[in-house]
Order: structure tokens, then C-alpha cells, then sequence
């Protein structure tokens, strides 16, 4: 067993959709703080608060992260958030490659978008998205209620 197996009980599918759902969460700092550096020091615009607007993209790039981190570790929790930003990406891609006529941008965004709904819908991350064990179907995993139906089932009665 390795010591990404012993780290995180996620398969290496969530692994790598957390890694590449951390690079919008990093770009997102990374712009709040060329906003800080670029207008330091400047006269206030009227009707423009820049403060406000780097807090703005310092709070989604924390989330972004924080989803990241939750699929690196193989927090369950983590999935969902994951695919809406990846799925947000892939929207932001094709208006990149399409309508603003920027396809050096748009086209590697929308395929690490599309790389991370990929790599989140594969058998083995479905399977530990459900708690699957050995030898029962998916549909079975779901009726017994996934993670949380097998935790139930190996807490004894408390009656």
C-alpha cells in the first residue's frame, strides 16, 4: 500500500480531479493579489472598490480550495462542489475559446473542466462515492444508503 492509499481513502481518479480543482482555487488568489499590487498606492475610482472586489476573489479561491483539499483527503462532502466549479469552467472555457476569440486561454480550460467531471464519474469514484463493497452492485450500495448505511450497519444497536 502506498502512502497516497494510506493519506487518503479515495481512489486515485478523486486524487487527481482534487489536484486539478485546486488550479482554479490558486488562479483565483492569484488575481486577488495582482488586484492588491496593482492598485496600492492609487486614488480611490468613484464607484469602484477594489478591496472589495480582491475580497470577493480571496473568498472563492478559499472555497475552490477548500473542495480541493476535501477530494485530496477523500472527504465524500467534496464531490458535489467539485463538479459545479468544473462544470463552471467548462462555460468559462468555451467563452474564452468562442465568443472573446481567446482559444490559448479557453481550450486548456475547458479541458481541465472536463478532465475533473471525467475523472469524478469513473467507476472507481462512483464506487467510493457510494461505499461500494466487494461484489455488490451499485444499485445495491445506493439502496443500503452508500457511506452512511454502511457506517449504520457496523454501529451496534443502541437500543
Amino acid at each position: 500500500m502506498s502512502l497516497a492509499d494510506k493519506f487518503s481513502p479515495a481512489p486515485r481518479e478523486v486524487r487527481l480531479a482534487g489536484a486539478l480543482t485546486a488550479l482554479p482555487g490558486l488562479a483565483l488568489l492569484a488575481i486577488g493579489v495582482v488586484l492588491v499590487v496593482e492598485f496600492l498606492g492609487q486614488a480611490p475610482v468613484a464607484g469602484n472598490n477594489v478591496y472589495a472586489e480582491v475580497a470577493y476573489y480571496l473568498v472563492l479561491g478559499f472555497g475552490v480550495l477548500a473542495c480541493a483539499g476535501g477530494l485530496l483527503l477523500g472527504k465524500t462532502w467534496a464531490r458535489s462542489p467539485a463538479l459545479v466549479i468544473s462544470l463552471v469552467l467548462v462555460g468559462v472555457g468555451w467563452y474564452a475559446a468562442g465568443p472573446s476569440s481567446q482559444p490559448g486561454f479557453g481550450v486548456p480550460i475547458m479541458i481541465a473542466g472536463a478532465a475533473v467531471v471525467v475523472l469524478l464519474f469513473r467507476r472507481p469514484s462512483r464506487a467510493w462515492v457510494l461505499g461500494q463493497q466487494e461484489g455488490e452492485t451499485e444499485e445495491e450500495a445506493a439502496r443500503r444508503g452508500g457511506l452512511e448505511g454502511r457506517a449504520a450497519q457496523r454501529e451496534p444497536d443502541q437500543d
